[in-house]
Parts: structure tokens; C-alpha cells; sequence
């Protein structure tokens, strides 16, 4: 049985959390809620999180799906070096940006789920995991013989080949179909 890659789970989680609490904090602000001031600190937050996070790491094996548009912010984090690229350095900062969203209740969803983001990065950081970049790869070229043929055009059951051809010969060869039955209108 393969191992778990635990830093892809937190990545999920993580980006859930920071759109979680984006969103926690919009309502706290747009609500006027007592304490909203927290509300304002869940979208800055929520903000950088989902940033941060968007970008998915490079698995150890098999294949990784790319997000769409992650190429520009994976350059970014890739820029700051062992800052992002650390799960240590990530456990820690995700438990310490949940802290304050704690203090107001539409936060406090995405406070709960940073944490527990957080304790799974500080599993893949014990571990030994460490994001790692997408390089670009070439895309396989289809082989010949491997493409996809034309669906068939009638259902199923389907006379033979060459009864087929027949058939299609005896249509082109007539100038169109015949319809065997006489067609009479009584009007």
C-alpha cells in the first residue's frame, strides 16, 4: 500500500478554509456585525491564504493536475523560496492568521478549518514533504492508429461488414433510397 501525501490534503483544505473565511469576513463587514473589524482582518487574510494556496505541489509520484492559471502564482511562491515552500513554516502561519477570525462568529468556520489545515501541514512537515514547482511537460503526441473512429451511425445489432458495404454500394449505385412500400394519399 502506497504512502499518503498528506501536504495535498492540507493544500484542499487549506484553499477551503481561506475561501471560507473570505467569505465569513464579507458578510461580517457587509453586516455591520459588533466586531466587524475582524470580519475586514478575514478578508485580507482569506485573501493571502487562497494565494497562497492555489497552487497545487508537484507529487512525489505519479501525475499531478495543474489548476488552471497556476502557473503565474506557483512562480510567485516559487520566488519566495523556503518561506512557501516549508511546511513548517506554512503549519505555523495558518495557525497563527486562524487566531483572530475566531473572535467573530462568521469567521469562525473558516477559522476552524485553517486549523485543522494547519495540523495536517505539521503531519506532511514530520513527514518530510516540501513543496515542490510544476515544471511545464510536454504534451504526449497521439499515435497513429490510436485516434478516436467516427462513432457508428446505426444502432445496435448491426448487419456485417461487408453486407454493410453492399448495402452502401447498392444506394449510391440506385441515385438514393427506395422505399419498398408504396405510398398512396387518400384524401
Amino acid at each position: 500500500m502506497g504512502q499518503i501525501e498528506w501536504a495535498m490534503w492540507a493544500n484542499e483544505q487549506a484553499l477551503a478554509s481561506g475561501l471560507i473565511l473570505l467569505a465569513g469576513g464579507i458578510i461580517a463587514v457587509a453586516g455591520q456585525f459588533k466586531g466587524w473589524e475582524f470580519g475586514a482582518y478575514g478578508i485580507a487574510a482569506g485573501a493571502f491564504i487562497t494565494l497562497l494556496e492555489y497552487p497545487r505541489s508537484k507529487r512525489k509520484k505519479g501525475s499531478t493536475m495543474e489548476r488552471c492559471g497556476q502557473k503565474y502564482l506557483a512562480a510567485v511562491v516559487k520566488v519566495f523560496g523556503p518561506l512557501t515552500r516549508n511546511y513548517y513554516v506554512r503549519a505555523i502561519l495558518h495557525a497563527g492568521l486562524a487566531v483572530p477570525g475566531g473572535f467573530i462568529l462568521a469567521t469562525i468556520l473558516g477559522t476552524v478549518c485553517l486549523g485543522i489545515a494547519s495540523i495536517i501541514y505539521f503531519l506532511a512537515a514530520i513527514r518530510g514533504e516540501e513543496w515542490r514547482y510544476m515544471e511545464k511537460q510536454a504534451e504526449p503526441k497521439p499515435r497513429p492508429g490510436e485516434t478516436i473512429k467516427r462513432p457508428p451511425e446505426n444502432p445496435p445489432p448491426r448487419p456485417p461488414a461487408e453486407v454493410r458495404r453492399k448495402q452502401a454500394d447498392e444506394v449510391s449505385a440506385e441515385g438514393g433510397h427506395v422505399n419498398p412500400i408504396p405510398v398512396t394519399d387518400n384524401v
